[in-house]
């Protein structure tokens, strides 16, 4: 049976968990996944959003999966591949037996136009860097897909794992056109995209036959009928709502909840064995009251980050003093971290420096201007009580932080404009250069290189090397000479290094094990399956 996405599902898929079966009564198993807010759209190459990414990777596949060691590259699309001696040629042979939702086969014409489209300057693309500096993709035979670069690229396994590089219908997305990811979704994931109402929830349902899921899961094909994603902002009715059964599963758990959770014997719990993802407050460099590197020494300074995981995080987040986690392989243990320290003397000490001197109300003044700056923020509880406690920290060394809060479906395209100072933001990563080159490639202005860090002398140079670095130490030098740069120009904020956690209904699931992927703990859904 083949489905057109964004029309009226056959009446057997909308009738829910009252489906009788040839033998008996078999109840629809149905799974509510309570998550804290939504994404703008559902075409993997046009967004970074982790609210995407959560659903994208069930709907769509990749060419290569990814273990829950963050490091490990496992089949996905792609039953094998082999590289050239020189780094240049990836060669995939794709399975036989994969099909879309639409009832497409996939082929290697299928998985080429899907890439194409993503690097395509009309499309829109996102974080096209991460796709590498690539000469040509070409199918040379009806399963075999030839991924060619112009320079080698030591990283481009890892990246084909991220969602942006999921393979989608281009067919569909061509004749969806501004609507592909909003109103029609056409994948080869483990489920099937039904419709999404923005800020409330999101329809999957089991694609049926699909059996050829990653072999790091324990099932290889969708145990549940139905995934449903409910948006809930407020953090206490996520967690009555999974404590009282009206939802199923909690990943976007609020920290003060965590303690009641583990012990609540009716949940299951799991926490990321492998998780990089930090939280950091960015500064846009180009902006007036942001030029001058020791004010943004100072405002760094004035920070109490410690303060801010213990508030915010309940200890259960890292405070960050860098600003990659340093457990990832390319992480050079010689980048010094005492810039980010707390230390609201010295802070005022380099305003002063830099002629910014207290005024009668305790804000500091130059040239006749208050220090007033602003920053965009969604208006989600955690990220307000993160930038909330910034603009304290600076009231205290007489800067004026204006605050403008946004909700989640419309902060992204405010963040691509040039009308703020700072903003807060979280971001995956699974080694240093990965994080790297999606922030500070000036590829990647106005969005993600929010800051418009634009170096592409030094920067942009060393990337290119540690990319195509033949040894992970030659990749580590480089790296580090890109963290010393980025961090003594301070550009960020660096505030915590965060877990992450899935608690699940134990009466009606199976544990499931998170994972560490983008925060997408669900990963493809596979572990989802009845108790």
């Amino acid at each position: 049976m083949k489905l057109r996405f964004g029309k009226a599902l056959p009446a057997a898929l909308m009738a829910g968990g009252m489906a009788l079966a040839a033998g008996g009564a078999a109840a629809e198993v149905v799974v509510d996944v309570i998550r804290e807010n939504d994404t703008e759209r559902y075409d993997p190459q046009k967004t970074t959003a982790r609210a995407s990414a959560d659903v994208v990777f069930m709907i769509f596949d990749n060419l290569v999966t990814l273990d829950y060691d963050m490091k490990s590259i496992q089949p996905g699309l792609a039953k094998s591949w082999s590289v050239s001696d020189d780094g240049l040629v990836y060669t995939f042979e794709l399975r036989d037996d994969v099909t879309f939702c639409s009832g497409k086969k996939l082929d290697a014409e299928a998985v080429v136009a899907s890439i194409k489209r993503w690097l395509d300057p009309a499309t829109g693309g996102v974080v096209k860097s991460k796709a590498g500096n690539v000469d040509d993709i070409v199918a040379t035979g009806p399963l075999t897909v030839e991924y060619r670069l112009k320079t080698a690229y030591s990283e481009l396994l890892l990246q084909m794992t991220q969602h942006y590089f999921a393979i989608i219908n281009a067919e569909e997305a061509a004749a969806q056109g501004v609507d592909y990811g909003v109103k029609g979704i056409d994948g080869t994931g483990p489920f099937c995209f039904v419709s999404w109402t923005p800020r409330d929830k999101t329809v999957l349902v089991k694609h049926e036959g699909y059996n050829w899921g990653p072999p790091q899961f324990t099932y290889q094909s969708p145990q549940v009928d139905k995934v449903i994603w409910h948006v809930s902002p407020e953090e206490s009715t996520r967690v009555a709502g999974l404590q009282t059964g009206q939802g199923d599963v909690l990943q976007h758990v609020p920290y003060w909840a965590i303690p009641q959770l583990e012990a609540d014997p009716n949940l299951n719990h799991s926490k990321a064995e492998a998780y990089f993802w930090n939280y950091y407050v960015g500064m846009k460099i180009t902006r007036p009251n942001m030029q001058d590197v020791k004010v943004r020494k100072a405002l760094n300074l004035a920070v109490d980050t410690e303060a801010i995981a213990d508030a915010v995080y309940f200890g259960y987040a890292e405070p960050a003093n860098t600003y990659m986690s340093q457990k990832v392989t390319d992480f050079d243990a010689a980048v010094p971290t005492g810039q980010f320290s707390y230390d609201p003397e010295k802070a005022a000490a380099l305003l002063d420096e830099a002629g910014w001197k207290l005024g009668g109300d305790g804000v500091r003044e130059k040239d006749g201007e208050k220090f007033e700056i602003v920053a965009y923020a969604t208006n989600l509880p955690k990220n307000q009580q993160i930038i909330e406690a910034v603009q304290g920290d600076l009231r205290k060394i007489g800067v004026d932080l204006k605050v403008e809060l946004y909700d989640s479906t419309v902060i992204w395209g405010k963040l691509k404009t040039q009308d703020f100072d700072m903003y807060t933001m979280s971001y995956p990563y699974l080694t240093a250069s990965d994080g790297i080159a999606l922030y500070f490639s000036s590829k990647n202005m106005p969005a993600p290189n929010r800051m418009n860090w634009d170096d592409p002398e030094e920067t942009d140079v060393w990337l290119q090397k540690a990319n195509a670095s033949a040894t992970p130490d030659q990749r580590k030098e480089w790296v580090s000479k890109i963290l010393n740069k980025v961090h003594d120009a301070t550009v960020w904020i660096p505030i915590a290094h965060e877990p992450l956690f899935i608690f699940s209904n134990a009466k009606k699931l199976k544990p499931v094990r998170a994972h560490g992927i983008y925060g997408a703990g669900l990963y493809k859904g596979l572990e989802l399956a009845p108790k």
